[in-house]
């Protein structure tokens, strides 16, 4: 007999009630398999034919929401929160946070309005942050909104031909986070403001004989640490970014998905909310595509008042 819809939409619905009852303890895949009624290859199956994420993909998401909130109360330390909801560490719970959100735990526990760091829409509310829906079509819903970034410095390595990614990792190759070989490098500068991106950049940052796609991470201004081997530091002054955010995605359509964002940023006009681009302010920056958050890209923009 077949499954029917209503009874995967039931599965699944158990499988979200476990988790909500159960994210601060351990939850191993045969308590998701159970809680379905399904073995664990079909409640797994069943769980992200229905949501689009693995069960684990989904508790890490409820997971870093309810750290999120928990933060906002600001009675509890950050490795405290970690513990609570079952991160083995102070360090992975800041990576895993910092890759979700676009800020560290400790820094968003310390202000006490989240505007304008990349929270994703579908984990906390928004409703009263400057943030714009645009239904560029049926297949690619973009989230706006406008962050300010300080003086700061770029900790970058250069590309020699480069235009994007791919190029850029069959150039520097693949490192041991199914990155560049530069990530693996950036993801160790404990002083980065942000996780690393990567980066088109416009003529005035480009040597001649250079390409104009990098990796590099963003460090504060006064950043007097070591510049890895092979590397380059550039002073990026203050300006005003339009973040791009598009929904989340499976992970096996990466490519088409971002595809999609890409083209539909391309179409975009800044000028109707009273900014234009301004390239030669910063670089063109993406953030690591992942599936969970959606794909994320900013451009620098200056107020047209």
């Amino acid at each position: 007999m077949c499954e029917t819809t209503s009874e995967s939409a039931a599965a699944t619905t158990r499988i979200k009630a476990y988790i909500a009852a159960h994210l601060h303890d351990p939850i191993t895949a045969s308590d998701v398999a159970k809680a379905a009624g399904y073995s664990q290859y079909h409640a797994a199956r069943v769980f992200k034919r229905e949501t689009g994420l693995s069960p684990f993909e989904y508790i890490r998401r409820e997971r870093l929401t309810a750290s999120a909130h928990a933060l906002r109360l600001g009675k509890c330390k950050v490795i405290d929160v970690a513990l609570d909801f079952v991160f083995d560490s102070h360090e992975g719970f800041t990576r895993a946070f910092t890759n979700g959100f676009g800020i560290a735990p400790k820094k968003y526990a310390t202000h006490a309005v989240p505007e304008g760091w990349l929270i994703p829409y579908r984990y906390l509310d928004r409703s009263n942050s400057n943030v714009e829906v645009t239904n560029m079509n049926k297949t690619a819903v973009i989230f706006t909104q406008i962050v300010e970034r300080p003086a700061r410095k770029l900790i970058l390595k250069r590309s020699k031909s480069a235009e994007d990614y791919f190029s850029y990792v069959a150039e520097d190759g693949c490192g041991t986070q199914n990155n560049s070989a530069a990530w693996d490098v950036l993801c160790e500068i404990k002083e980065a403001l942000y996780e690393p991106v990567g980066v088109w950049l416009p003529e005035n940052m480009r040597p001649a004989g250079t390409g104009s796609y990098a990796h590099g991470v963003e460090v504060p201004a006064d950043y007097n640490g070591a510049v890895p081997e092979g590397f380059d530091i550039i002073d990026l002054s203050p300006c005003k970014l339009i973040v791009f955010q598009g929904e989340p995605y499976k992970d096996e359509d990466f490519e088409a998905e971002v595809g999609i964002c890409m083209e539909r940023i391309g179409t975009f006009n800044p000028e109707v909310y009273g900014y234009r681009y301004a390239p030669a302010l910063a670089p063109r920056m993406q953030l690591s595509p992942l599936g969970w958050r959606g794909y994320i890209e900013m451009l620098p923009v200056e107020s047209l008042r």
